[in-house]
C-alpha cells in the first residue's frame, strides 16, 4: 500500500514534469482574462482551481469505481497506480492545456481541429451523452442515500428533483457563485473521507490484501477488459476531458496546468486505492465486498465501511460525502453539456435566457434516464467513457504530431491510446451491454483494432517527419 503511494508522488514529480515538458507551457495570456465574461471565464487561484477539477473530474467515481473494481482482487491497485501515471493524468493534463490554447474548447471542438469534421460531429454526440449518463448516475445514488434518511413521505423521486432543482441553478449561475465556493468544501470532504478510511483500514486491525494478478472475481468477470472498464475515474477516465475545458477557462496562467490536471487525478487515484483497499480489508474477501454492493448498493456499501471503520463520525462523512460528492460530478457534467450545445448552437451564454433554452431540455433528458436502473446507467457510462478517454488520447497524439518538432513526443500519448483502444473495443464486443460475443472473437479484434490505430499512427508520424510543414 505504502509502494502504491510511492509510485503515485513519484509519478507526479517525475512523469508530470516530463508530460510538462513535452506540452512546454509558457507565460501567454489566458482565456480566464482574453476572454473574461463572469460567468464561465472567470480567474481562479491555484488552490481553487485544482479543488474545482478534483471535484469535477471525482464525485463519487473514485469510490464507486474502485469498490467494484476491488472485486476483481488487489491487481485493481496496480491498474489504479500505472493507469493513472502513465494514461490518466497524461489524458487529463493534455485535454485541460490543449483547451487552454485554443480559448476554453471543448473536446469535442478539439478533435474538429486535430481528427477533421466527423470525428467533431462523433465527440459531440459522445460527448454530451456520457455527460447526461453521469449526470443521471451522479443523481440516483445520493437520492436513495437521502430516502434512506429521511421520513417515507420524502422518497427517492421527491429527492430527485430537487438535485435537478440544485443542478439548474448550478448550471446557469456564473461559475464562481455555486462551484467556486461549495468545491472547495467538498473537496475537503472527499480528501478526509479518504484519509479517514485509510486510518480505519490500517490501525482497525483490517488486513490489505497483498497483490496478486490472480483474477478473484466472485462472479467469475474476466479481468481483461472489464476491470480496465469498471474503475474508470480511478485511473483514465474520458469524463474528465469534458471537465478540464471548464476549468481551463479559469487558469491565470498556464503553468498551473501540472498541478490542476495532472495533480487533481493522482489525487483522485489516490482516493481510489484507499477504498479499494478499504473495502477488500473490511468485508475480508472479495465475495464479501461483491455480496454487499449488490445487497446494499454502492451508497449503502459506502456507508456501512464507514460507519463501521469509524463509527459516527464516519457515517457523517460518508453522508457528506455520499450525497455531496456525486451532486458535484452531477452538475458540473450538465454544466459542460450546455457549454458544448453553445459551440454547436453559437448562443451567447452571457444572457440567461440563452442558457436557458438549453438547460432546461437538458435537464428534462436526465429526468427520465434517472428511471432506469443504476447498475445498467453504470456500466454503459464506463463504456462511454473510456471509448471518450481513447478518443481524447488520439486527440492529444494528432496535437503533438502537429506541433511538436520531435515526433517521437507524440508518444507519450500514442501508446496509452492504443491500449485503451483495445480495452474499448474488447468490453463492447464481449459485454452483455454489447454485442456479447465472448473472449475469443472480443479479445483478438481489440487487440487488432489497437495495433491497425498504431500502425496508422505510425504511417503518419513517418509522414510528418519526411514533410513537416504540411498539416
Amino acid at each position: 500500500m505504502l509502494l502504491s503511494f510511492g509510485v503515485l508522488i513519484a509519478g507526479y514529480f517525475l512523469y508530470g514534469r516530463v508530460v510538462e515538458r513535452v506540452f512546454a507551457p509558457d507565460d501567454r495570456k489566458t482565456p480566464a482574462f482574453s476572454k473574461q465574461d463572469g460567468v464561465d471565464f472567470i480567474p481562479m487561484p491555484t488552490w481553487k482551481a485544482f479543488l474545482v477539477q478534483l471535484l469535477n473530474i471525482a464525485g463519487t467515481g473514485p469510490i464507486f469505481g474502485a469498490l467494484m473494481g476491488a472485486c476483481f482482487g488487489p491487481v485493481v491497485f496496480l491498474w489504479i497506480i500505472f493507469g493513472s501515471v502513465l494514461g490518466g493524468g497524461v489524458h487529463d493534463f493534455m485535454s485541460g492545456m490543449i483547451s487552454e490554447r485554443h480559448d476554453g474548447a471543448s473536446i469535442a471542438e478539439l478533435s474538429g481541429i486535430y481528427l477533421g469534421s466527423a470525428a467533431k460531429w462523433i465527440m459531440r454526440i459522445f460527448s454530451v451523452l456520457l455527460l447526461l449518463l453521469t449526470g443521471t448516475v451522479f443523481v440516483n445514488s445520493p437520492a436513495a442515500l437521502l430516502a434512506r434518511l429521511t421520513p417515507d413521505t420524502l422518497n427517492v423521486t421527491f429527492w430527485i428533483v430537487v438535485i435537478l432543482i440544485y443542478y439548474v441553478l448550478a448550471t446557469l449561475l456564473p461559475i464562481d457563485k455555486i462551484i467556486g465556493r461549495l468545491y472547495p468544501v467538498f473537496g475537503a470532504v472527499l480528501i478526509i473521507m479518504a484519509l479517514g478510511i485509510l486510518g480505519g483500514t490500517i490501525f482497525g486491525g483490517y488486513r490489505i490484501p497483498e497483490i496478486t494478478l490472480q483474477d478473484l472475481h466472485p462472479d467469475g468477470l474476466q479481468i481483461w477488459p472489464f476491470m480496465f472498464v469498471t474503475v474508470a475515474c480511478g485511473a483514465i477516465s474520458g469524463f474528465h476531458a469534458t471537465q478540464s475545458p471548464m476549468v481551463a477557462k479559469c487558469l491565470k496562467s498556464e503553468k498551473q496546468g501540472r498541478k490542476v490536471f495532472y495533480g487533481a487525478m493522482l489525487s483522485e487515484s489516490v482516493i481510489a486505492l484507499v477504498w479499494a483497499a478499504g473495502g477488500v480489508a473490511f468485508y475480508g474477501a472479495t465475495g464479501g465486498l461483491n455480496n454487499a454492493l449488490s445487497e446494499l448498493g454502492q451508497s449503502g456499501a459506502v456507508y456501512d465501511i464507514s460507519t463501521g471503520m469509524l463509527g459516527p463520525v464516519g457515517g457523517i462523512l460518508a453522508i457528506v460525502g455520499v450525497i455531496a460528492c456525486p451532486i458535484t460530478s452531477g452538475d458540473t457534467a450538465f454544466r459542460s453539456a450546455r457549454l458544448i450545445l453553445a459551440e454547436i448552437t453559437k448562443l451567447d451564454q452571457k444572457k440567461i435566457r440563452n442558457r436557458l433554452i438549453i438547460t432546461i431540455p437538458l435537464l428534462a433528458v436526465g429526468a427520465v434516464l434517472t428511471q432506469l436502473d443504476f447498475n445498467v446507467l453504470w456500466r454503459y457510462f464506463s463504456w462511454s467513457n473510456q471509448t471518450l478517454a481513447t478518443i481524447s488520447l488520439w486527440v492529444a497524439t494528432a496535437y503533438l504530431l502537429k506541433t511538436k518538432q520531435n515526433k517521437l513526443a507524440s508518444l507519450l500519448t500514442a501508446l496509452p491510446a492504443a491500449f485503451m483502444t483495445a480495452v474499448s473495443v474488447t468490453y463492447i464486443l464481449m459485454a452483455n451491454e454489447g454485442f456479447r460475443l465472448g473472449a475469443n472473437v472480443g479479445c483478438p479484434v481489440g487487440i487488432a483494432a489497437a495495433l491497425a490505430a498504431l500502425a496508422a499512427y505510425v504511417l503518419i508520424m513517418l509522414k510528418k517527419k519526411k514533410d513537416p510543414a504540411k498539416p
